[in-house]
């Protein structure tokens, strides 16, 4: 039940809805697949990450992580010839489209949906199903992190004809290497931000490095297409 709606889902968002709809279908979505995790199997908040007594351990490993990707953001767009690395397509939007995105479409419309579904709900349903396995929490994290890259095909889909990263490619061998490249790269962060939930025992550490790498990214990249 809860692939299937991710699979819907991320088909819906990048291939149907209208960008309004984007935020309220995305927490829709969010509340979906906890309410099921909850109700049908039996989760408790705390076995995916959402225990209250938690957040500020969270916080904590999430700010450190933040405050050192915006150093590097900041010193990557400091240098003329990485500057051009930011640069996208995308991000060529007016002023209250860049708030909104950064705001609201990212924290509330990309990751809350994420980290609740790759984090949290389906780590813990893995992890129940692998207990009689060797590894299973292990186990449980790469296979969410994989399903993790996997969620990134449709997005990636058309990143070789608004990134400058891949000019010098022919079109259809750009969309092989974006969409094989953000699948290994997302599949990858994924691990990682697991090891973050783990670490704090709370979403609240993804959620903050998550956010930042998004919104962030998409101010510099809004700030080199107006440089």
């Amino acid at each position: 039940m809860v692939l299937a709606t991710l699979v819907t889902s991320n088909v819906v968002t990048n291939r149907i809805i209208s960008a309004w709809a984007y935020v309220p279908w995305n927490v829709t979505m969010a509340v979906i697949v906890t309410w099921v995790a909850i109700k049908w199997d039996r989760l408790p908040p705390d076995a995916m990450g959402m225990a209250r007594r938690r957040i500020p351990a969270g916080l904590r490993l999430g700010g450190v992580f933040a405050g050192a990707l915006l150093l590097a953001y900041v010193i990557g767009f400091a240098i003329p010839w990485t500057r051009e690395l930011f640069r996208d397509d995308r991000a060529d939007v007016g002023i209250g489209a860049l708030l909104h995105r950064i705001f609201i479409a990212v924290p509330l419309g990309t990751v809350l949906l994420e980290e609740v579904a790759f984090r949290g709900v389906l780590p813990a349903m893995f992890l129940r199903r692998l207990k009689k396995f060797r590894f299973p929490k292990l186990k449980a994290d790469l296979l969410s992190a994989l399903l993790f890259g996997l969620w990134h095909i449709l997005p990636s889909w058309n990143l070789n004809e608004v990134s400058p990263v891949f000019d010098l490619l022919p079109s259809s061998l750009g969309r092989l290497v974006a969409v094989v490249g953000g699948v290994l790269a997302t599949g990858a962060v994924g691990m990682f931000f697991s090891w973050m939930r783990n670490r704090s025992d709370s979403l609240a550490a993804p959620i903050i490095l998550h956010t930042t790498s998004n919104s962030v990214g998409y101010l510099f990249a809004w700030l080199a297409q107006n440089w």
